[in-house]
């Protein structure tokens, strides 16, 4: 009954992570692992930032950081600069890391937002380390000791993703995975099962495997064209439905941040590599065209533009089932949420890491597949309201776009959060799901949604103690923040002579 076969089908970041990870748990288990690619489907491959659960996937695969920045062309990643999302001039950071420490076991926000009804002006953002360095375009890794303000933070990275799945392959292959290039054709299922017994490539070739994970894409050629699976449609809430994404050359210094600039009708990134920098808009089409969209992006460019603008159509949402019988799929075959918070590639971790966990016998459970489908449905709703969160959260009405979500009528579950929080700074935790409280914390006061009261227990202690203890914070976190050295010049001491 132990499955001794698996085929993924496709490429690019989605593929190669999965057939890295699998590899690595499963190559000294007497299990096979094909992965089938054609050269002439493209890839997506603009998923080029990153959240820190990146890191421990490489880590679980023993890839040493410096090697995989030179391979990738790497930067460090403090955090996201949102532009305009609140209002038109408004700016903030969502940083991995809190602000500033518990007090007594009370979450720091609410001796701020005490502090802000008492007519002190300070800013939240002064109380987070990653915040004051990534503004001050400086980065340093965290030290051993958690304790200290300088250490108790997170970062990712900033990465060419095309490069990122060419190490991932040469790893694969060295783990027993072999590539086969072709375009599958025809999937063969038992008549009786359902379960899919092989697929078949242009040139006849028969490709025969227990377990087949669909990493084609939106195409969904083994979810969705074979096994009919069905799409659950999110533009209701997420109405950008299109992207043009272009790289350039990058003008000034290296910034450890994504930025993230809301437009009349979408937003656009910028994401600095060593050797380029990538941009992109994503728009709702029904707002703007095509055309225009690209000019407004190449129009705001810092630098010479390297590529022809890549157009990329889209529909938010995800397959009503992530696993649907012998098939997974995993990356945009089983859904899509536009990359406001590089949670793309996240994903695909998240349904490797599953996959791993609940690895099946070749009698395929059905409670092994609800279980992967009620974890993998969480993160994707989960990310999905967090997402929502920045284009609700907004006092913007000046475009009909922004009207539009002024108006709109929210999933039940992010409407609980953000009338948890609106009442009293409360914030609805969860055992399952990305974003942790400073994340929400960062959106929801970094666009002006501040709640009426904050937590009684903030008012145990005096003035005087409360002043004491969050100008301590303040005054450690910029004393960290002197010790710290220029991005650019931390990250060539890092890796070497290759960043330029």
């Amino acid at each position: 009954m132990t499955i001794t076969r698996i085929c993924i089908l496709g490429g690019g970041t989605s593929g190669w992570m999965t057939a890295a990870g699998l590899s690595n748990k499963f190559n000294d288990l007497g299990v096979s692992i094909a992965l089938v690619e054609s050269d002439n489907i493209g890839t997506v491959g603009v998923g080029e930032a990153t959240l820190p659960h990146i890191r421990f996937f490489n880590k679980t695969l023993g890839i040493d950081e410096r090697e995989f920045m030179r391979e990738t062309r790497a930067t460090f990643k403090l955090g996201i600069e949102f532009c305009d999302w609140g209002k038109i001039g408004d700016s903030y950071i969502h940083p991995f890391g809190d602000y500033g420490e518990p007090i007594d076991g009370i979450d720091f926000h609410h001796f701020w937002l005490r502090l802000l009804q008492n007519g002190h002006k300070a800013r939240l953002d002064d109380f987070s380390y990653p915040i004051l360095a990534a503004e001050s375009g400086k980065f340093q890794l965290p030290g051993p000791n958690n304790l200290e303000i300088g250490s108790n933070f997170g970062y990712a990275y900033q990465f060419d993703s095309g490069l990122f799945a060419k190490l991932l392959r040469r790893y694969s292959e060295t783990h027993g995975v072999t590539r086969t290039e072709g375009k599958a054709v025809q999937t063969i299922q038992n008549p009786e099962s359902g379960l899919i017994e092989a697929i078949v490539l242009e040139d006849g070739t028969r490709i025969e495997a227990d377990l087949f994970i669909d990493c084609s894409g939106f195409r969904g050629v083994l979810i969705e064209q074979a096994l009919n699976t069905g799409y659950e449609d999110w533009s209701e809430w997420l109405p950008c439905n299109r992207a043009v994404a272009v790289q350039c050359e990058s003008a000034g210094p290296s910034l450890p941040y994504t930025r993230a600039t809301a437009r009349d009708a979408g937003w656009q990134w910028r994401i600095p590599l060593q050797h380029r920098t990538g941009n992109g808009y994503v728009y709702w089409n029904k707002y703007i065209s095509d055309d225009e969209a690209t000019h407004q992006l190449m129009s705001t460019l810092e630098g010479p533009a390297l590529t022809e603008p890549k157009q990329l159509y889209f529909k938010t949402g995800k397959r009503r089932k992530l696993w649907n019988k012998n098939v997974v799929s995993i990356g945009l075959s089983g859904g899509f949420l536009e990359p406001l918070e590089s949670t793309s590639i996240h994903l695909i971790q998240e349904g490797i890491t599953a996959l791993i966990e609940l690895f099946p016998d070749t009698d395929f459970q059905e409670s092994d597949a609800r279980e992967y489908n009620r974890r993998m449905d969480l993160n994707f709703d989960r990310v999905r309201d967090f997402l929502l969160l920045h284009y609700v959260a907004t006092q913007r009405d000046d475009t009909e776009m922004w009207r539009y979500f002024r108006q709109m009528t929210l999933p039940e579950s992010l409407q609980e959060k953000m009338d948890a929080w609106s009442s009293r700074g409360y914030l609805l935790r969860y055992e399952q799901g990305v974003f942790l409280p400073p994340s929400w914390v960062a959106v929801m006061t970094g666009q002006n949604l501040l709640p009426n009261s904050y937590d009684p227990r903030a008012n145990q202690i005096s003035n005087k103690v409360l002043l004491d203890k969050t100008m301590a914070i303040k005054r450690d976190s910029l004393a960290a923040l002197r010790q710290t050295p220029d991005h650019g010049d931390f990250l060539a001491n890092y890796i070497g002579p290759a960043h330029r």
